[in-house]
This record gives C-alpha cells, sequence and structure tokens, in this order.
C-alpha cells in the first residue's frame, strides 16, 4: 500500500486543519500517528477501513476527528481547536491488524505532513 499524505501547515492557536491521505490499496485499518522533536512518535488516531470503526488517543479525543471515503480510498484526519502542543510531523499508515495504536503493526507509512500551530 503506498500513502501520500496532504494538509499541514501553520495555523494559528484554536485553529483547525484538516489532514488527507490517499491510499492505493484496502487496508485493515489507517492511522495517524505524529512525532515532535525530541519526542517519540505517538499514537494518535485509527480508523478500521471496511467497518469504520474509530478509535482515539486521549489526545484526540474531543478535539479530533477520524474518517475515511471508500469511494476516494482516502482517510482523513480533522483536527480542532489546535494547541501549540499538537505541533509535529504527521504520518499516516496502514495496517494495524494486531494491534490498532501500536505503530509497529503498521507496514505502510506515507512520508509525513508537517503541522505548526502559533501560540
Amino acid at each position: 500500500v503506498q500513502l501520500q499524505a496532504s494538509g499541514g501547515g501553520l495555523v494559528q492557536a484554536g485553529g483547525s486543519l484538516k489532514l488527507s491521505c490517499a491510499a492505493s490499496g484496502r487496508p485493515y485499518a489507517m492511522a495517524w500517528f505524529r512525532q515532535a522533536p525530541g519526542k517519540e512518535r505517538e499514537f494518535v488516531a485509527a480508523i478500521t477501513w471496511s467497518y469504520d470503526s474509530p478509535w482515539y488517543s486521549d489526545l484526540a479525543k474531543g478535539r479530533f476527528s477520524i474518517s475515511r471515503d471508500l469511494t476516494k480510498n482516502t482517510g482523513y484526519l480533522q483536527m480542532n481547536r489546535l494547541k501549540p502542543e499538537d505541533s509535529a510531523v504527521y504520518y499516516c499508515a496502514t495496517g494495524g491488524a494486531d494491534g490498532i495504536a501500536d505503530a509497529r503493526q503498521y507496514d505502510s507509512w506515507g512520508q509525513g505532513t508537517q503541522v505548526t500551530v502559533s501560540s
């Protein structure tokens, strides 16, 4: 599965961004992870492709929404009420059948898109 992520950018605190990730195949799940400088990669959210079941980390609950469009084979991460601490490179990934929040269970990764939230 090849992935192409897009939608990152610079936004003020409290603003919104919507990330997109186009997939070339039909995965079990698509997830978003993020990595800030000097920090480990962390799980943000995931969605199962066939069942449309979302999973959220605590940092995403109430602010972020994950979705997918089967007709476009594309996943989305809508991020609202962004905070400066949300600044990171966001990666989409597919896989996750043996652990939907575990980065080690994802075998295809997009190139990452930078999200910067200014205060």
